[in-house]
């Protein structure tokens, strides 16, 4: 299972329709988009300014992509 902790963040979609921008076990958005990729820009900028992990879901909940914007215990070397 993905973490899911304080250190991610998270687009999901919203059971009313648009997409949430959410902190990892947060109850409530933090933002909210009607576009997908409104919701993924907006939180790509958060995840970055707050160094942490993104995690980008589809319209089934499952996550699509993932990004690293924390301290990566094993950074590419170069």
């Amino acid at each position: 299972m993905a973490k899911r902790g304080p250190k991610t963040h998270h687009v999901v979609p919203n059971s009313r329709g648009g997409w949430d921008v959410k902190r990892g076990g947060a109850g409530r958005a933090s933002e909210h988009h009607n576009r997908k990729q409104d919701a993924i820009d907006a939180a790509r900028e958060i995840s970055r300014n707050q160094g942490t992990e993104l995690r980008i879901h589809n319209k089934d909940g499952r996550i699509s992509q993932s990004d690293s914007h924390g301290g990566d215990a094993h950074p590419p070397k170069g």
